[in-house]
């Protein structure tokens, strides 16, 4: 079999499995375990594979066919010109998520701010500001052990970066963090409890921790409106990013708790994804 042919096998076994972009898909999986890209299948598309890669290959096609999140598979994902490491245990970094990155990094106006990432999973929202805003330090908020592995791993590729792990529940508080922060983000879980099972089937091999914002989805933008917000300096930023129907409430709390300039921002695709807003 050729580079050509095992690469539209892959191809067609994942639109058969109802892969949305199997040519996508197939095309990552043939550069990470063929070690061709797309114009080198098209250079080299004649010529026949190693076996041992072949059925590395095949086997990676099986696993996205049961929608193992093509990310996982990987082992790693780009986000914002960074490469962070994925795995069973840790929510997927989407491109989303960098609406509250560049949101928040263009509204500080301090040198080497200070803040928090809560619920930080891969350091996704810390790490992509770091890299904006030189002299950053941020503290990552996590409580899941799985979810920390990946953000030691992570944390550990970019030493450049002035950033600490800490386990903590976003639900119960801070503990220990000192006031006076510039900014605290958040890409906290947001789906209501009752919509987990309807989701697609990849996201739903996403740890539910990461998921389950419970019954309205709010439970966790209520905690960090009053138990952490406290610890902005006056002017601080707060924000997160919110479920597309989510703006009108996520923006209700952040007015009872008395931040000013409340601001709500869309993604790529025009939909609400990021409120944003001052003590």
């Amino acid at each position: 079999m050729t580079y050509r042919e095992l690469y539209l096998q892959g191809k067609n076994c994942l639109a058969s499995a109802g892969i949305d972009f199997p040519g996508f898909d197939a095309a990552a999986l043939a550069e990470q375990f063929l070690g061709l890209d797309r114009p080198a299948l098209a250079v080299r598309g004649e010529e026949s594979p190693p076996p041992k890669a072949e059925k590395a290959y095949l086997r990676a096609v099986a696993q996205r066919a049961e929608r193992r999140p093509l990310q996982y598979i990987l082992g790693s994902w780009p986000f914002m010109g960074l490469r962070l490491h994925v795995g069973e245990g840790v929510l997927v970094p989407r491109e989303d998520t960098a609406v509250l990155v560049e949101a928040l990094a263009s509204r500080l106006d301090t040198l080497s701010p200070q803040g928090l990432d809560l619920c930080a999973g891969t350091g996704a929202v810390a790490l992509g500001l770091c890299s904006l805003i030189p002299g950053t330090r941020v503290a990552c908020v996590e409580l899941d052990s799985l979810a920390q592995g990946f953000l030691r791993e992570n944390l550990a590729a970019y030493p450049q970066f002035q950033i600490q792990l800490v386990q903590g529940d976003v639900l119960a508080g801070p503990k220990s963090f000192p006031g006076g922060l510039d900014f605290i983000a958040a890409n906290p879980p947001y789906i209501p409890t009752g919509q987990l099972s309807s989701l697609q089937p990849e996201v739903r091999r996403e740890p539910a921790l990461a998921l389950d914002g419970g019954e309205d989805g709010l439970i966790f933008y209520r905690a960090i409106v009053r138990r952490w917000t406290p610890l902005l300096r006056p002017g601080g930023l707060l924000g997160v990013e919110i479920g597309e129907t989510q703006a009108k409430d996520v923006a209700a709390l952040f007015s009872a708790q008395g931040l000013l300039d409340i601001q709500v921002l869309q993604d790529l695709s025009g939909l609400d994804r990021v409120v944003l807003a001052q003590k």
